[in-house]
């Protein structure tokens, strides 16, 4: 039977933009697309497609292969995060080199690959494009360094009459002092009507730009409004911070996505700490609107409600994942509600018109800082409901004892750091973070059954070590030393070792470079390493003759009086994963899980592991769990689909035990959420295999699955 012309155009809308009523069965239907990243609008990357299956899914096979030919297979550091999406029966998605690309979705056929003006200053990652049209006018908006690019979806190239000859800064309403600074994009903008609206990426560290939320009309580029999430004079939560904070102060910015309930026209976005990530004692305060769920009019940006999640952030805890929208029977009641969770492994729920918290959120005291000039907050707000879906303290009877030595040096190491409950600020002698600084939740974000009322969520349970350093230099230390510790040693370490991930070690570069190369190095950046170009030419003089360990000071070094910001006492020696001598996490497993939780309820329904080690497989160890990057989809089929585990495979997942009904070892790892869609009756899963991470090889491809 034919569909009627008002199923229709259900149909096309929440294709395109969601309804954000999920919950009937009608409704529930229409999730067969995926033309947003999470697969739309909400974000709860669900499809109602079921032709995969519980009793197929055992005879899925590779349906094709794209690959973009431009991985860095020497280094390994490239990746691919990207989550495709499908229009029209054409995949658009990114490469490893961060180029955007348009492939037949039934054949995985290039039609045409997109390189950017500029060079690939990308800093290593896109997790995805966004497509909008309006008549015959079909746009894919897709971000590459500091730029937003409008391309033809026909045909990759450029929308001339968009910003500057198809494209626009995303340091535009920033303000002066971003004009020198870090800002680009890893997530896709959300789209409502004719806007985009775009987060940001900005730098971590104590010089960094504002994070402000901004709107540009797909039409024209031109900017259209701005939310300051740290605000300026006049605006609510300017009272959070100090006097002058919003002119000298970044960070909180919304980099890990946004959502749309294009019903009540608002936007909803989750934002990160305030930099420097650490140590605030630049910005004493709660320092709104950082590390808050924000509602905003999609028209007009203006703030409808907001809750912040961290108060004065010392921990990294931005949050990681854009906030979903769902659909939740509480009281005996219908509600539609915004789900967030987190790295520390809590999930907030809160009413989609007021923000108030659907189960109780208590403000718990903490543990106060002993940091000269730092000021901790007070309390912090932790959820009854649900519990938390990773475990929440590292004592010494979880020490990791499942390989011969490892307790013992574990537990030796163990005895001198400052663990035993949440938010025990950061401290010289060091502080046991975890879940880690990659969570618990990470960017790929859950996925939601809008049929039960059923969260699934993969996360990481490994601990981080973070200790602080005092950047304050006496005598005739070198400024380099100083300014090397402020601005490069939270990447790569204080000794300059690296983090043996994604951050190199910076000793005998002699060979590599002399003092004017590595300037220019530290001035543009590459790959993940940001342009610093806010820092003078002596300080990138000081930093690169400290790194060379060439052995000459400045009169200036030699008089200790090197100019520095007098606000910064601290910075810190880098992200340290706490790891045992063979390089399994200090602490027992599991070290990543998948969770089914009930929102209804608030309750964990189960947890199993995610990943293996087969090396501890073959041992006859039962399955650890792997560190993973990258979220999962939930299927009408019964089934989630989840890719991002160290062993590089792909799972499907009974939904409602957590079995294992099928994997697949992909060609490098999986380290991205999957898509899943369908063409002339047949039903595609597609997976982005970049690999790179966790010391993984880097791969080009994106893997199609099929049944026969």
């Amino acid at each position: 039977m034919k569909p009627t012309p008002l199923i229709l155009l259900a149909w096309i809308f929440i294709g395109i933009s969601c309804s954000t009523k999920t919950e009937t069965t009608a409704e529930i239907a229409l999730y067969t697309t995926w033309r947003i990243k999470g697969g739309t609008a909400d974000g709860i990357q669900y499809s109602s497609l079921q032709q995969i299956n519980k009793q197929t899914v055992l005879n899925l096979r590779v349906a094709w292969i794209y690959r973009s030919g431009d991985a860095d297979t020497i280094g390994n550091r490239t990746e691919i995060q990207c989550n495709p999406i499908i229009i029209d029966n054409i995949l658009y998605g990114t490469s490893a080199s961060l180029k955007a690309f348009a492939v037949d979705a039934a054949t995985g056929k290039e039609l045409w690959k997109f390189t950017p003006d500029e060079k690939n200053d990308g800093l290593g990652v896109n997790r995805g494009v966004t497509y909008w049209e309006d008549g015959n006018d079909k746009r894919i908006l897709y971000s590459f360094g500091q730029y937003l690019y409008a391309l033809d979806a026909r045909t990759g190239h450029k929308i001339q009459t968009f910003g500057d000859s198809g494209r626009v800064s995303l340091k535009e309403g920033l303000g002066e002092r971003a004009a020198n600074l870090m800002v680009l994009a890893n997530t896709p903008g959300v789209v409502y009507k004719h806007l985009i609206i775009m987060g940001s990426r900005v730098h971590e560290g104590p010089i960094a730009a504002p994070g402000y939320i901004r709107a540009f009309d797909i039409r024209t580029g031109k900017l259209a409004w701005v939310f300051h999430t740290i605000p300026q004079p006049g605006e609510f939560g300017y009272d959070t911070w100090p006097t002058e904070a919003w002119k000298k102060v970044g960070g909180a910015n919304s980099w890990s996505g946004m959502t749309v309930d294009h019903k009540r026209g608002l936007v909803f976005a989750s934002t990160g700490s305030p930099s420097f990530d650490f140590y605030g004692g630049n910005r004493k305060g709660n320092n709104l609107f950082a590390n808050c769920v924000l509602a905003l009019n999609a028209e007009t940006g203006e703030r409808k409600w907001h809750y912040q999640v961290i108060h004065h952030d010392m921990w990294d805890r931005d949050l990681p994942a854009a906030p979903i929208l769902t659909r939740i029977k509480h009281d005996g009641k219908d509600v539609d509600a915004v789900t967030q969770v987190t790295k520390s492994g809590h999930i907030y729920l809160f009413n989609r018109d007021t923000g108030a918290p659907i189960f109780p959120i208590n403000e718990v005291p903490v543990t106060p800082s002993d940091l000269d000039g730092e000021e901790a907050a007070k309390t912090q707000p932790i959820p009854e409901k649900p519990l938390p879906f990773a475990r929440q303290v590292f004592t010494e009877d979880m020490i990791n004892n499942i390989t011969p030595g490892a307790a013992a040096y574990v537990k030796e190491k163990f005895k001198g750091l400052r663990t035993g409950k949440q938010f025990i600020p950061p401290s010289k002698e060091g502080t046991i973070i975890f879940p880690g600084f990659d969570g618990g939740a990470e960017w790929g974000g859950p996925s939601f059954d809008p049929a039960t009322g059923i969260l699934y969520v993969n996360a990481n349970e490994m601990p981080w070590i973070l200790t602080m350093v005092d950047v304050r230099m006496k005598g005739e230390a070198w400024a380099g030393i100083s300014l090397y510790r402020t601005h490069c040693a939270t990447c790569h370490g204080i000794d300059r070792g690296g983090d043996g991930h994604v951050f190199p070690a910076l000793k005998n570069l002699q060979s590599k470079f002399n003092k004017e190369h590595l300037k220019q190095f530290i001035l543009k950046g590459k790959g993940v390493m940001p342009a610093f170009t806010h820092l003078s030419e002596r300080e990138r003089d000081a930093i690169a003759r400290y790194v060379l360990d060439l052995q000459e000071r400045t009169q200036e070094e030699k008089e200790g009086i090197f100019e520095r910001d007098p606000d910064i006492l601290y910075s810190n020696t880098g992200y340290n994963r706490f790891l045992t001598p063979d390089g399994y996490p200090a602490v027992q497993p599991p070290w990543g899980t998948l969770s089914a939780i009930d929102l209804n309820k608030g309750e964990i329904l189960w947890q199993v592991p995610l990943g293996e080690f087969e090396e501890l497989k073959k041992q006859g160890i039962a399955p650890t769990g792997t560190e993973n990057y990258g979220g999962s989809f939930v299927t009408a089929g019964g089934l989630v689909f989840v890719a991002a585990s160290r062993d590089e495979k792909i799972r499907a997942f009974d939904k409602d035990t957590g079995n294992i009904l099928w994997e697949y070892q992909l060609p490098a790892g999986g380290y991205a959420t999957p898509s899943t869609y369908e063409i002339g009756g047949k039903q595609y899963i597609v997976i982005a295999c970049g690999g790179g991470k966790m010391n993984t090889k880097s791969g080009d491809s994106y893997v199609a699955f099929a049944l026969p």
